[in-house]
This record gives C-alpha cells, structure tokens and sequence, in this order.
C-alpha cells in the first residue's frame, strides 16, 4: 500500500519523499527496507531511513516486552510517533499513508466495539495539522488491498507479500476476516460502513477528540506533544531501554 502510494504521488507531480521505519523484527524488517530502497532507486527519489534498533536502543519484541504490550500496539505507538517526527523535524507539509478501505474498516470496527470516542473523533482521511501534529492525509481509503496489490502487480511494483511474523493473534486482522465475512453476503458493506460514518457521524465525536488535545506541551524527552511529562513513545522506550532512552 505505501509503496503504490508513493508511486502514485510522485505521477501525479508532489515531491513526495518516502519514509522507511525499521523496527529490527529479523528478516522481515530487512526484507521490508530492501523493497522500499529498491523502489526508491528505480523511481529516482529519495527515501528517509529511521531503525529503531540503531537509533533508540531497543526492537518492537523487546519494547512490547518491557511495556507489557503486545507487539502490533508497541509498532503502532511507534510508528505514529516516528512519523509525525519526521515530518516535523523535516519540515514537511503533510503525512501521507497507504491505509486502505480494508485497513480503515476494520480500525473503524474495533474502536465502535470497545466506544473508544476519542479515537473516532481523529478516525478521518484527513487530518489537519494542530498542536505539533503534521497534517495527515489517507489517499487510498477507496480502494480495497485487492485493488492497490493489482495496482503493484501492473505498475511493477515489488513488495512485501507475507504478513508480518507478530502480527498473529492480532485483533485487527480478526476483524478484517469478520468484515470480509460480511462483505462476501452483503457487497459493499465494508464502504458503506466507513463512509457513512465519516459523512454523518465522526464529527458528533470530534469534540471528544479535541478535548484530548486541550493542556498539550513538550515531552521532557523529545519535544513531541503530550500531556504528561514524556510522550508515550519515550516512556516505551524508556521501558525498553532501562532508563537509557535514545
């Protein structure tokens, strides 16, 4: 998905550099960064490279270990974070990720289980910038993983087919193959479900979503937005680290 997006963007005329993050999960990681080099040298742009492991101290198994999270939660937290402080640090405009129709109704899924309105309140293709957050664009809600795959499979594209190694047991992937369930008996449901509730209903949420952001200040650790003294990244990698942090 980010490497059609990419693809697609730079057609399209943006200056869009790319962003790799390497969370130091064995081959899977190394795999990863092969294809997103690769893309980049064939296509002529550059690419930001971020590793964890190097820069921080510490993998996504050993961080989730240390926080007691599990593994997809601390990727997730970390990722978001490295993202918004890319593009911050690099003086970019806007965050753009290859989250599909797929990807969003099955988010948009569990946080209507668990009523997580906070959550629901941000759950938009577009987000504006605000209090130290970039602006982050979803060009790809539309399409399904089907469609951007056969997009890749005809532009040539080659990336990383195999699912992530800890992602089994994951709760979003469940709720992919329930609404996949319910996509087979009742077509299009899945866009019905996420569209709809952009167009009529996220915005009765986004006060919930804007009083999180109320009270925002620096974290001690790297400056990020929070409202307590670190940001939750650094408490993960504080956790991870012992204490040693970056």
């Amino acid at each position: 998905d980010s490497l059609a997006l990419w693809d697609i963007l730079l057609d399209l005329g943006f200056a869009a550099d790319g962003l790799y993050v390497g969370l130091g999960i064995g081959d899977y990681s190394d795999a990863s960064a092969a294809y997103a080099r690769d893309f980049a040298t064939r296509r002529g742009v550059h690419l930001v490279e971020i590793d964890v492991p190097t820069e921080y101290g510490f993998d996504i198994a050993g961080g989730a270990m240390a926080a007691r999270r599990v593994p997809c939660s601390a990727c997730c937290l970390s990722k978001r974070h490295l993202f918004n402080q890319a593009a911050t640090d690099g003086g970019y405009q806007v965050v753009a990720t290859g989250h599909n129709l797929d990807d969003e109704a099955a988010v948009l899924f569990g946080n209507v289980l668990r009523w997580d309105t906070a959550y629901l309140g941000r759950q938009l293709p577009v987000l504006p910038a605000s209090h130290g957050f970039a602006k982050k664009v979803k060009p790809l809600v539309r399409l399904s993983e089907r469609e951007t795959a056969a997009y890749c499979l005809l532009s040539g594209i080659d990336y990383i087919v195999e699912e992530c190694p800890m992602a089994e047991g994951n709760k979003h992937l469940g709720y992919k193959e329930a609404l996949n369930q319910v996509e087979v008996q009742s077509p299009g449901s899945k866009a019905a479900f996420y569209f709809t509730f952009v167009d009529r209903v996220s915005a009765r949420f986004t006060p919930e979503a804007d009083s999180e952001r109320e009270g925002l200040h620096p974290c001690s650790g790297c400056g990020s937005p929070t409202t307590g003294e670190l940001c939750a990244f650094c408490k993960l990698a504080a956790k991870a680290t012992g204490g040693s942090g970056r």
